[in-house]
């Protein structure tokens, strides 16, 4: 194999401006989408080589849909057409603003600007025995653990005679009622009352539990009052447990400790309780506060007028929004396409133009025509019209056409059939030093 000092980055030199941009996400590539080649050469970094639909991860980990059908190479996005474009498939370790460099694991690059668009990491509040068992959903590995997860518990609960290890099994805990575990624990609703029974006679379902835990006093705290009533009413009327003002303590892989002293017995437990920013290193600390990067209103990092920050990494405090943006796509979406028109701005000896949100509103689905939805100008919507809201704007927003085509069929198949199609352990999951399990998967895989 290649050794890792054998890479260079490899990146032509130039005599157009340089802007690097570390992240592939909404705000990434709606940024370099409306860069013109001609005008700037544009270096991406990224972790991975797709862009991800995030906002549909939750059912690629409950079977509804594949991987693929949620993500879109990153060099078919820019392709030939797309002139002096430039990705590479690295991480980044730090930037330095004094040299105006960018130093990753094969070499360092020179910017002229730079636009750090990384996003959020999951949060588990510096409990390590949490970060150790629990399963995060941020990309699609996690998507697929948790799926091979839920699957390996279901085959394992199918075969034991003993009642204390099968109910373990038939326990799930989803930390966190934002919208991600909201939409998790509607999904696995759905599937515990349509698909499982089916797949596993032998299971008595009506033990299964799924428990919806959030430490604010109701679910979606993001979203009105109203929303959140709403879903708290279709989520109980789904069967599902919701616990509110109710932190979670520890878990050791078995047992979830909350601080009130109560306990559940779980082999499962989602981590969806909060994300933090994906700090890059080599800023100031007084750039950062509370996990995410000052920004002023042109999305400049705070003393620097060529690095930018955008998205959910960033925290612009605005009258209307003193703690910062809310971390979901459209503030990505619209910084990445505002600052790509202030380089441009920039370029031309122009002033640049301050960001202005456009709030479009919130979106979360729970089941089969149940979704709730804050629109602007304080509309307030639940049941068929906000579910069927969700769907089109999901598939708007999905890239590719080919993964709209694919989610649609998907999405129609499902709401005629009452079926899931993806229910395959593709890729079983063991942790380290869970002995029962390697046991378990050991008799049914080959070496």
């Amino acid at each position: 194999m290649l050794q890792v000092d054998k890479l260079s980055l490899n990146i032509p030199a130039t005599t157009k401006p340089r802007v690097v941009v570390i992240g592939g996400g909404f705000g990434g590539i709606n940024l370099i989408k409306k860069l013109s080649g001609k005008h700037f050469q544009v270096v991406l970094f990224d972790r991975q080589n797709y862009n991800g639909f995030w906002p549909l991860l939750y059912q690629v980990a409950t079977a509804g849909l594949e991987p693929d059908s949620i993500a879109e190479p990153i060099r078919k996005l820019f392709d030939e057409d797309f002139e002096d474009f430039h990705f590479r498939l690295v991480r980044v370790t730090g930037v330095n603003p004094v040299t105006k460099t960018v130093n990753t694991l094969i070499g360092e690059l020179a910017y002229d600007y730079l636009v750090i668009a990384t996003g959020t990491k999951t949060n588990f509040f510096g409990n390590e025995q949490i970060k150790q068992y629990s399963f995060p959903l941020k990309q699609i590995p996690h998507a697929l653990d948790i799926r091979s997860q839920l699957l390996q518990a279901l085959e394992q609960a199918s075969m034991t005679k003993d009642e204390t290890i099968k109910q373990s099994l038939l326990n799930i805990v989803i930390a966190g009622a934002g919208p991600t575990g909201v939409e998790l624990a509607g999904s696995l609703a759905e599937m515990r009352k349509y698909i499982l029974p089916g797949d596993y006679p032998g299971i008595d379902f009506s033990k299964m539990n799924i428990y919806l835990v959030e430490g604010l006093d109701r679910v979606l705290p993001p979203m009105s009052p109203k929303a959140s009533e709403m879903a708290h009413r279709y989520l109980a009327k789904m069967g599902i447990i919701i616990k509110v003002n109710t932190l979670v303590e520890s878990y050791d892989g078995e047992v979830v400790k909350f601080k009130s002293g109560e306990q559940i017995q779980t082999q499962t437990l989602i981590w969806a309780a909060g994300v933090t920013g994906a700090l890059i290193e080599g800023l100031p600390t007084e750039s950062v506060e509370r996990g995410r990067i000052l920004v002023n209103e042109y999305n400049q990092i705070k003393g620097y007028d060529t690095i930018f920050a955008i998205g959910d990494i960033a925290l612009m405090k605005l009258e209307d929004y003193p703690k910062g943006h809310p971390g979901v796509a459209q503030p990505a979406i619209q910084q990445g396409k505002h600052l790509a028109k202030n380089l441009h701005r920039n370029l031309r000896n122009e002033p640049l133009q301050p960001f202005k949100y456009f709030e479009k509103g919130s979106l979360a689905i729970i089941g089969r025509n149940r979704a709730v939805a804050d629109l602007p100008g304080n509309i307030h919507l639940g049941g068929f019209l906000a579910w069927m809201a969700w769907l089109f704007v999901h598939i708007y927003y999905l890239v590719g056409f080919r993964n709209k085509l694919v989610v649609v069929s998907n999405w129609m198949y499902r709401f005629f059939t009452y079926e899931r199609g993806n229910r395959l352990i593709i890729r079983p999951f063991v942790r380290k030093d869970d002995q029962v399990g390697q046991e378990f998967v050991n008799r049914y895989r080959e070496d």
